[in-house]
């Protein structure tokens, strides 16, 4: 007989369990649970993976369309391009075991989410990132920032996924809890799409991909609790991962999946073999009986505990059409890795664990899933911010200088020249523009990737937070001349039990649901990652958005770079919004004021009008504004082009201003009058504000040298990192 720890409630709180959760499984149970079922009903029920803070919130938004052929629920979403072809896409965190281990919590990240793209039957096409570090000159900034985009960079590229867009941003919220926001997409046929729900009494439940460790053991639990001083003790918790692994389980599942052997799969993610087989079964409404000793293991006299706890990477759970059973191990054998039967689908609603016979659990399968805690989180709403006053003095040139040269706004080379972003051959457009671009390969379509969202905004007003996070995706896909097609969120938030935090979850929730159906963009998959607080002090509200669009032809593309001698059109109406702008933060360390009003209709109008633009040949570049405003969104033109560029005006709020639905267009000098009536027919307001040529950017009666400008941009980032 196995002997295991007794359950006490030191043991219970120790695996994130209240005192009411446990009475649950007690009532559920019958009796009290073993030492391996306590640890299954905190892997199942803790809120990285049962969601029981943002479930009743997450139901409001918006998930269909006719593009979209599978919302959330699944390993990623799965939305329609036409000719028999659909993109597989989400985007999840890693952001816990990042902070305590940046290589491998980045790395392991990477691999998870393209696990979650090609268990659905895509070869991923590309990748992006959304990151988020403490202040520049902070003591752990650098090691994180050098960790984690090497982690990302050292899977990706062993892999083989063009890393092609993100953010990076500083601030002090997050210098205790560092965001590695990780996003991926493939291609497959929309008749050979892979589901998770098991179906079938009696088939065969097999084990696809590397061994299982120790490592990871309790992560899911981690991901769902502050930080203390305890931190390094969570150390073991975090996954390691081997890319070369992962690279020959997707040519092998990708081959298995046309063998016809495949009723069900489900990569083995947070929470490993426990998660993966309780939701096959859930979906498909059967129970599940595995047979531990025969899990593939690298370590010895490993526990049932540790087996089903462990979330050793590169692994997959399979229900196994029984006829295919020679044909599926061989492709794996070819591969070099395990194919292992575990176990088998059972009538019963049961979930059953035997380690060399020995029981070591047997619970109610669907009660994991179905009955894990639903919490209705007290919140208040976040008080409305006062006007902004007492707007400083500004100096045009020195503030573009500083803003351009900041660590928050200089450029992201160091970042993304450490990504492989061109392997494949496919990608069009690489990171640094709106949105990356990569062609659907054997095709002459292309999809455009980006992710955004600014935490200064949420913070201050969730509700218009949440909407100009979608609102700047679909700007940056339109000023790429992609249509948008849908999102996926990764919503990063501090402690749920706080009521603020949990007003700013749903203000934000509420801001991005108004968003989405405005803009047809459903939100197909996502994720959530709470409690990322370290002794007591939380993040910004960052709930990322990325976003896919669509080009019939690489001919609908629209660069960003002008051409010599173009003139300048700026796009939407300019009322001089400073409130929360990259001005007052980067030039005078202030964070006041409220955020900009989302006009979503304008938003609508006028990216739709950009994108016409395009079609009748109006325009040869263009960029959306958002941070920095104007001054900012031609100084990057510019130095995209090597031209410099003169700009009419005058005025903070009029250079800075950060307005939105707005874009900047280059047009033929000769095409400005077309243009501009072109857009007064579609009720879009436009005016000519500048030109391109010469080797400074003049702000009014202020110039900036190119070379200058230049010099501040390319150094911004390298301080902080190097």
């Amino acid at each position: 007989m196995t002997q295991e720890p007794a359950i006490t409630e030191d043991v219970i709180a120790s695996h994130g369990i209240s005192p009411d959760e446990y009475q649950r499984i007690l009532d559920l149970m019958g009796r009290e649970p073993t030492f391996t079922e306590l640890g299954v009903f905190s892997a199942m029920w803790n809120e990285h993976c049962s969601y029981k803070s943002s479930k009743k919130w997450l139901r409001t938004l918006p998930t269909e369309g006719p593009q979209v052929i599978c919302g959330p629920g699944e390993n990623a979403g799965i939305v329609d391009i036409g000719d028999g072809q659909c993109v597989v896409f989400k985007m999840e965190s890693h952001n816990h075991p990042s902070y305590i281990e940046p290589y491998q919590g980045a790395a392991t990240g990477m691999g998870g989410i393209l696990r979650d793209v090609f268990t659905m039957g895509a070869r991923p096409m590309a990748a992006m990132n959304a990151l988020s570090f403490g202040e520049p000159d902070h003591p752990k900034t650098r090691q994180l920032l050098n960790g984690v985009v090497e982690g990302i960079g050292g899977y990706g590229n062993c892999f083989g996924v063009p890393t092609v867009g993100g953010e990076v941003r500083f601030h002090k919220a997050y210098n205790g809890n560092c965001l590695v926001n990780a996003f991926a997409a493939g291609i497959a046929k929309t008749d050979e799409i892979f589901y998770s729900a098991a179906s079938g009494v009696n088939m065969p439940v097999v084990y696809l991909g590397a061994k299982t460790g120790r490592d990871g053991v309790g992560g899911a639990t981690m991901a769902s609790a502050e930080f203390d001083d305890t931190i390094e003790e969570k150390r073991p918790t975090v996954q390691v991962g081997d890319p070369f692994t992962e690279k020959r389980l997707m040519e092998a599942t990708l081959e298995l999946m046309q063998t016809g052997a495949v009723i069900s799969i489900q990569d083995m993610g947070a929470a490993g073999l426990t998660c993966s087989a309780v939701e096959m079964g859930d979906k498909g409404g059967l129970g599940v009986a595995l047979d531990l000793e025969k899990v593939p293991v690298r370590e010895e006299n490993m526990t049932a505990y540790e087996m089903m706890l462990s979330e050793s990477q590169e692994r997959m759970l399979m229900v196994l059409n029984p006829e295919k059973e020679e044909v599926a191990k061989a492709v794996f054998d070819k591969w070099d890795l395990d194919f292992a039967i575990v176990g088998h689908t059972i009538a019963e609603d049961r979930f059953i664990l035997r380690l060399n016979g020995e029981v070591m659990g047997d619970l109610p399968l669907a009660a994991l899933s179905g009955e894990a805690p639903e919490y209705d989180r007290p919140w208040v709403e976040t008080p409305a911010r006062p006007a902004l006053v007492n707007v400083p003095e500004v100096d045009m040139a020195a503030a573009l200088l500083t803003i351009m040269g900041s660590a928050n706004y200089s450029s992201r080379a160091w970042v993304w020249q450490q990504y492989d972003h061109m392997v494949g051959a496919d990608t069009v457009v690489r990171p640094g523009s709106d949105a990356g671009v990569v062609r659907v390969h054997g095709t002459e379509k292309a999809l455009a990737f980006t992710s955004d969202v600014t935490p200064r905004y949420c913070f201050a007003n969730p509700f218009e937070g949440g909407k100009q996070a979608v609102a700047e995706a679909y700007r940056n896909l339109c000023a790429t001349g992609a249509k948008p097609l849908a999102t996926t969120d990764n919503l990063n938030f501090g402690n749920p039990e706080k009521p603020e935090i949990m007003g700013q979850f749903v203000g934000c929730i509420k801001g991005i649901g108004e968003a989405v159906a405005a803009l047809d963009m459903p939100i197909v998959s996502g994720n959530v990652s709470l409690y990322n607080e370290t002794d007591g002090t939380g993040i910004l509200p960052t709930p990322t958005i990325g976003a896919v669009g669509i080009m019939a032809t690489l001919d609908e593309m629209i660069r960003i770079a002008p051409d010599a001698g173009d003139a300048l059109v700026l796009v939407g109406e300019t009322r001089g919004h400073l409130g929360q702008s990259a001005l007052l933060a980067e030039v005078f360390e202030r964070e006041d004021g409220d955020a900009p009003h989302v006009d979503l209709a304008a938003e609508r109008r006028h990216g739709e009008a950009v994108r016409a633009a395009k079609a009748a040949g109006l325009i040869t570049a263009a960029h959306d504004l958002s941070d920095g405003g104007l001054a900012v969104a031609a100084a990057e033109m510019a130095l995209a082009s090597d031209q410099g560029v003169t700009l009419s005006g005058e005025g903070a709020g009029w250079f800075y201003g950060e307005d939105q639905a707005r874009y900047l267009l280059a047009c033929a000098p000769e095409n400005v009058a077309a243009l501009l009536a072109f857009m007064e027919d579609r009720d879009v307001p436009a005016a000519q504000v500048g030109s391109f040529g010469g080797p400074d950017v003049v702000l009014g009666d202020k110039a900036v040298p190119l070379t200058d400008l230049r010099k501040a941009h390319e150094s911004g980032l390298v301080k902080v990192a190097v």
